[in-house]
This record gives structure tokens, sequence and C-alpha cells, in this order.
């Protein structure tokens, strides 16, 4: 095996590493305005979020991608680099599921519970903060882990689209020069599962220890 191939792997995989967190960071926050806007006492803030949840889930994420790396250049803006097409397509793509998630999560906080903050004098912010919040993070936590591991295997859609230099475009570039592709996309798949297999774990870890099944 030639190591030259090899570091272009492990860049490779940085690439993916990268674009995984930045994803999660910016579709995490808008996913959480996603999830406080369903939950929202206002029909139309909640009815707006359902929509946007409908139409992000209803386009291929391969679609959105192109969308976002070509749609900029038609309309006289400057194109977006394959590293922030990636990303924007990305978190679009993550906050409509990790809102709908999060949504469930709140709204399985017992009713109890809220109505008893309520009668604490709380607001609603407050109320979401201190009492339903820490609540519906327990809940939450294992699925959110669950779903970072399809992000970072999202992110080899980047490849096919915009060109990022990701894992697996490394892997497929490799192989045009070298015709071994079972030794060079199977140490990417082994790239992968060494990032992918920890968060799985944790994930049923942590849906053990905070016993969310028996809630």
């Amino acid at each position: 095996m030639n190591w030259t191939f090899f570091i272009s792997l492990l860049w490779g995989l940085w690439g993916t590493v990268l674009l995984s967190l930045l994803t999660f960071l910016f579709g995490g926050a808008l996913g959480f305005i996603i999830a406080m806007a369903r939950i929202s006492p206002s029909s139309v803030i909640s009815m707006a979020a359902a929509g946007y949840i409908s139409l992000m889930q209803g386009i291929p994420l391969l679609v959105l991608m192109g969308l976002c790396f070509f749609g900029p250049g038609i309309f006289g803006y400057d194109s977006l680099t394959p590293l922030q097409a990636a990303t924007f397509a990305l978190a679009l793509y993550a906050s409509a599921y990790l809102g709908e998630i999060w949504r469930g999560c709140l709204e399985s906080v017992a009713k109890p519970q809220w109505e008893a903050a309520e009668c604490l004098g709380l607001t609603r912010w407050q109320r979401m903060r201190a009492v339903v919040l820490p609540q519906a993070l327990r809940i939450a936590t294992p699925p959110t882990v669950g779903f970072m591991v399809q992000i970072v295997k999202n992110t080899s859609i980047a490849s096919l689209v915009v060109g990022y230099a990701e894992l697996s475009y490394n892997a497929k570039i490799i192989n045009n020069s070298t015709f071994q592709p079972f030794l060079y996309f199977g140490i990417a798949a082994l790239m992968y599962f060494a990032v992918c297999y920890p968060l799985s774990v944790q994930s049923r870890v942590l849906e053990r220890k905070l016993n969310v099944a028996n809630r």
C-alpha cells in the first residue's frame, strides 16, 4: 500500500469529520429553533415550522445539495464553495429531522410538569429552561446521537454533487489511479466504521443509562 494514498484518505477523513461537525452545529441550532416553533402557542408559527419540515424532508438530499451549490450563480450571486454548499444543504436537511425529533421529545414531557411550572408563576421561557428542557434532554440524547451517525455517512453525497474532498471522494480518486478498489474502499469503510461505531455504541449506552424506554 502506498502511504501517500493512505495520508490522502486521512485528509478525506478529516474532511468528513469537519463537514459532520459543521452540519451538526448549524443544523442543530436551526433544528432547535424549528422544534420551539413547532410547539409554539401560535398556530401560524407552528404550521410554518411544520411546512418547513415537510419541505426539507420531501426533497432528496442529493437534489438539495445541487440547489445550494448551483442556485446562487443562477441568480447572479457568487457561487458557494463546495464546503459551504455541502454544509448549507446538510444543515437544512439535519434541521428538519432534528427539529422533529426534539419536538417529539419536548412534547413527551408529562403535561403535569408543564402545569406545575406554570403554577409557580414562571414565564414560558423560564418553564422551558428550568423544567421542560432538562427532562427533554434526557429523552433526546440517544436519538440525537443516532442521527449524528447518519450525518457522518450522508457526507459522502457531497462528493457526488459539489466535489467536496471528503473520505469517499478521495477513495474514488485513489482508485482511479491504482485500480485497487477493494483495498482503498475497504480502508475507507474501516475509517467510516471507526467514526460511526463509537457513536452507535454511545447511543445505546445512553439509552440504557437514561432508561428512556421506561419513562
